[in-house]
Order: structure tokens, then C-alpha cells, then sequence
């Protein structure tokens, strides 16, 4: 299941695309960069989300296992 992380980095990188596109169809240079730094840092942001999933997937199958023995 994704986090808010996770959620919140997707959106941001939807949302530097659509800027970008925008920023391609009417020239705006100013718009294209904002695009492209908003799709850079929701990439960080989902990237950075799917790790703390995954330490936390890893740390719950620890505590399962412990609970095992």
C-alpha cells in the first residue's frame, strides 16, 4: 500500500508534467523548468516514500518472525 509519500510525490510529478506540457505549447521557458524541477522532486519524494515502505515491510516481517519463535 502506498504512504502519503508515495502519494504526494506522484501528484507532483502529474503536476510537473502538466506545466511542462503547458510551458512547450505556449513557450514558456520559466514554466517548462518549474515542470521539470516539480516532476524531479516528486520523483525524490515517491523514491524516498518506497523506502520507508520498505523498511517498514522489512522490520513488521522481523517482527513476525520473532513472534514465531
Amino acid at each position: 500500500m502506498w504512504n502519503k509519500d508515495e502519494v504526494e510525490g506522484k501528484v507532483d510529478k502529474a503536476k510537473g508534467k502538466v506545466k511542462e506540457s503547458v510551458g512547450r505549447v505556449t513557450d514558456n521557458e520559466r514554466l517548462r523548468e518549474e515542470g521539470a524541477e516539480d516532476q524531479a522532486a516528486g520523483n525524490v519524494q515517491e523514491k524516498f516514500g518506497q523506502g520507508r515502505r520498505k523498511v517498514g515491510e522489512t522490520l513488521e516481517d522481523l517482527g513476525n518472525r520473532v513472534k514465531k519463535d
